[in-house]
Order: structure tokens, then sequence, then C-alpha cells
């Protein structure tokens, strides 16, 4: 079933276009698409015509549980205008276009944490959640299409950006599709990466915590060699107290026990830097900052060093 919205709330994005230095549209899921609900572009001032440009992509985060989809519709426009958020921040500095999708969290079904893309998330199946990860990348390729027509080229991999669960959604939609990111940059992510390996002490490690169920969960064989090359860039602040792993919506007791005993139960430093370590040992392209006096969040020091970051990517891609 496809998520269709009121007529007046249409009629308020798109009267107010020229408000966030930029154009906003909002996209609703048609009879042909292969997504189930909707999302937002937002295409900055200044965007050049003349070369090609990198679309930004950040999913959605809203922070809370609610089986009204407007909720999460809101805070996805904010999430997309404002640049206190990463991704506006990047769009903005960079005059790239930027979409966030608006993937529910629903209280009914509240263990599903969809906007950090779980293990529950991805064995949804016959339903409007089934592949939330591929969702996401036909929107992407529906938003290409879009400024296509507007005269604005966009290359086929995307800078991915994301903090606290959509951090995390990031990192893991990373893992699974390293052939369609240019590069990313996640933070507050609880000390705590998604892994490449399927072992680690002779111990499977399945979805999330590694790679060791990669063929049951996406259907297809864990892209290795792409996912060491593509450029990542991850931090913590030392003050973040924010840790997901505790809570049951974010893993279950399993993936909980396994997460304190082969990765720290501590989030800082012990879980941080033990996947940093696992990262450098298995030669993943990898930066990772932990910066002080900074707790769960994001500030302008961050942000930059972000911008410099995906400038360094763009500028070796356009090399090649």
């Amino acid at each position: 079933m496809k998520y269709f919205l009121c007529l007046s709330f249409l009629i308020l994005i798109n009267g107010c276009v020229d408000s966030y230095n930029g154009e906003l549209i909002f996209v609703e899921p048609g009879v042909n698409n292969q997504f189930e609900y909707p999302y937002f572009l937002f295409i900055p001032n200044g965007i050049s015509e003349y070369e090609e440009n990198y679309l930004i992509i950040e999913p959605n985060n809203s922070g809370f549980v609610d089986d009204d989809l407007q909720k999460h519709i809101e805070k996805a426009k904010r999430i997309v205008t404002v640049d206190f958020y990463l991704g506006n921040w990047v769009a903005q500095k960079l005059k790239y276009p930027l979409i966030v999708p608006v993937f529910p969290r629903p209280k009914s079904e509240w263990k599903i944490y969809t906007h950090a893309l779980d293990r529950d998330v991805m064995f949804q199946k016959g339903n409007s959640l089934e592949r939330l990860d591929i969702q996401f990348l036909e929107m992407c390729v529906d938003a290409q299409k879009r400024l296509e027509g507007k005269n604005i080229r966009i290359g086929n991999r995307y800078l991915l950006t994301g903090f606290s669960a959509s951090g995390t959604f990031a990192n893991r939609f990373t893992i699974m599709h390293p052939e369609k990111i240019l590069a990313v940059a996640a933070g507050g992510l609880n000390g705590l990466l998604m892994l490449p390996m399927d072992s680690i002490n002779n111990e499977i490690v399945k979805y999330p915590v590694g790679t060791g169920d990669f063929d049951e969960i996406t259907g297809k064989e864990f892209q290795r060699t792409s996912f060491l090359k593509t450029p990542q860039f991850y931090f913590m602040g030392r003050f973040d107290d924010n840790d997901a792993v505790p809570y049951e919506d974010a893993f279950d007791p399993y993936e909980r026990d396994q997460i304190f005993n082969l990765l720290g139960e501590q989030m800082l430093p012990d879980r941080w830097d033990r996947c940093r370590s696992i990262y450098s040992a298995n030669n993943v392209n990898a930066v990772f900052n932990t910066y002080d006096n900074i707790g769960h969040e994001h500030p302008e020091l961050i942000k930059n060093d972000i911008i410099k970051f995906f400038e360094t990517c763009i500028h070796l891609d356009r090399k090649r």
C-alpha cells in the first residue's frame, strides 16, 4: 500500500519553495515507483547546471515513535531544510541537492527500529517496510530523474550523511551498498560500527553486528573489496553518553550480549576503540575522530571537518 497524503500539505510545501535558500520538493510514491513512502528533495540556490553534481542522501531520524506518518513528515521536512542537520549543511556549503526519505517509526511496532535499519526491519516481508534500503535507492533514482529534468546532472554515487540513529543507518547502508556510495560521514554511533567480517574469535556475528548472514539478509554477497575502498568518516564526542545498545528497540538480548562480550560494554572508549581497531586491521578506508569537550552533538567544528572530507573525496573522484 502506497502512502498518499493530503492535498493541503502538498500545497503548503509547494507554496514555500523559496523559503529555504533553495527549492523544496515533496515527492509521493506513485503507482509505478518501487518505494512505499514519500521523500523530500532539496535543491539549494547556486547549484551548477554546467558540471556533474553529487546527490547528498540522509536517512530520516525522528527521534520518537509514532503511528502518525504526518509527524515523521514534519520532522523529515525539518531535517532537509535546516542547516543544524548534517545533510542540509553539506548541501548548502557544497551546492549539491539533498534527499531525505520519510520512513515511519511506528509506535505499535516499536521494536522495529526503522530509522537505524535494524535487524527487525531487514526481516520485514510482504509489507510497506520491506527492504527500506532498496526503497531508499529507488528514491535516489527517482530524484536523479527529476533533477535531470531541471538540467541538473547527477553522478551515480552518493554522498551519505547521518547522525545518531541515522548515522547507524548510514553505516549499515554503506556495508550493504558500497558501490552506490562515493563517501559517507556519520557520527553519534553508540561507539559501534557494523563489522565487515563474518566472525570474531570464531563466533559468528550476524547483521547488524557483522556480515555472518549477509547473503540471507540482502540476497547477495558482501562486496567486501568495494566496501574497504569506500571513503568513510566516523565520529564520536568524547562526552557522548547516548548509548542505544542497552535498549530493546535497537538490539535484541542476543545481539546485546554479543556486543558487550566481543566489543565492550562501555561505549567510550572501549567499544569505540575496539571497532576502530577492527576497521583498521581490515584496511577499511575510514577516518575516525573523537572530539574533546563534545557530547551527543555535531557542532560547526565537526560539520566543517565533514565538508573538508567530502571535498577531498570529490576532488579525487573528479581526477579519475
